[in-house]
């Protein structure tokens, strides 16, 4: 009996120790240091979730901040080129006025005056204005006089005649031809006269 009372102490103490040394390998802080590595791993992955959806949220916020100003952009570009074309021929307009004016005043004079050909060289005064005007300001001209040699790329021939010249030219010109700068805007009407068979 005495020989099972020391063997169950024996065990016992056995356990005790056991405990004792599981004990003393736990650390300091109760065993929170294995505990600690996931909850350190979870902090950072909470982390790096939370900047990363900020950063997605600025990102978000540079886009929409940049598809409203290529809007606003586009928007401005529609108004600027909708404008230019209401608006283009103002400048040519307003110079217009002057002449518009000088010809009331012509129509005013006309009224009451005996002289035609005072009210003729008012005309041909108003016409040079017109004309010096459109032509330095705009680069407007004029083209097509008789004798001129005939060229299809500017003249539109309505008729033609034979008769004795060397080369195809304007025998008459019905309706002058214009150019803005070197572009044809209205094509010369012209009868041509051509060479006799």
């Amino acid at each position: 009996m005495l020989q099972k009372d020391t063997e169950e102490k024996e065990a016992a103490e056995t356990e005790v120790t056991t405990e004792q040394d599981a004990a003393d390998e736990k650390p300091a802080d109760g065993g929170t240091e294995q505990a600690a590595e996931p909850a350190a791993e979870a902090e950072t992955d909470e982390a790096k979730i939370a900047a990363l959806e900020k950063e997605n949220a600025e990102l978000k916020d540079q886009l929409l901040r940049r598809a409203a100003d290529f809007d606003n952009y586009r928007k401005r570009m529609l108004q600027e080129k909708q404008d230019a074309f209401d608006y283009g021929n103002a400048n040519l307009l307003k110079d217009l006025l002057d002449s518009l004016d000088n010809f009331d005043r012509t129509l005013e004079a006309a009224a009451t005056a005996n002289d035609i050909a005072a009210i003729v060289d008012g005309i041909k005064m108003v016409n040079n204005n017109l004309v010096n005007m459109l032509e330095n300001k705009y680069n407007l001209s004029s083209f097509g006089k008789e004798g001129d040699e005939f060229d299809p790329d500017i003249h539109e021939a309505i008729g033609m005649q034979e008769g004795k010249v060397e080369k195809e030219q304007l025998a008459a010109v019905y309706l002058k031809g214009y150019k803005l700068k070197d572009k044809v805007i209205r094509h010369a009407k012209v009868m041509v006269v051509k060479p006799e068979a």
